[in-house]
């Protein structure tokens, strides 16, 4: 069997190793403690994420957190894969959204992503995933009414 090379033996970066790491966390932290208890640590967790962004990125999820938090204050703050994340409530709460801030995995914009249990569905295709460059007054009403829609 050929010896891997240094470029196979790391097929992920750091980044993306770090948040496999952050959801496994989190996913072990969600088996425990009742629903007041995973809102009032996802809320926390949430908030700590958002802190250590860089001022751009934080600003910016701090506006998406007031928005989702607004539009469905039924979902639950949490964080997904180490990003600001909002879950159906429950033991097995579904994600629903997430703001992955460009810093993240240094890319040019933020996103607004959905995951498969959002009610976005419309006809045979649909976008998942919302660049996000600056959050104007017509963007914070679109938001608003994705956020409502894949909330159901």
């Amino acid at each position: 069997m050929p010896a891997k090379s240094a470029s196979t033996s790391n097929v992920w970066t750091r980044e993306e190793r770090a948040a496999v790491a952050a959801a496994a966390r989190e996913r072990m932290a969600a088996a425990s403690g009742s629903p007041e208890d995973a809102r009032a640590q996802g809320l926390q967790d949430v908030r700590a994420a958002i802190a250590k962004m860089p001022a751009d990125d934080r600003a910016m999820a701090e506006r998406v957190h007031e928005i989702v938090s607004a539009a469905a204050p039924a979902l639950v703050p949490k964080t997904y894969y180490g990003m600001p994340g909002y879950a159906t409530e429950g033991k097995n709460g579904r994600s629903i959204c997430f703001f992955k801030p460009k810093s993240k995995f240094r890319v040019r914009y933020s996103t607004l992503g959905f995951q498969a249990d959002a009610k976005l569905d419309d006809g045979d295709m649909w976008p998942t995933e919302f660049a996000v460059i600056e959050i104007t007054p017509e963007v914070e009403a679109r938001i608003t009414d994705l956020v409502r829609k894949a909330a159901g």
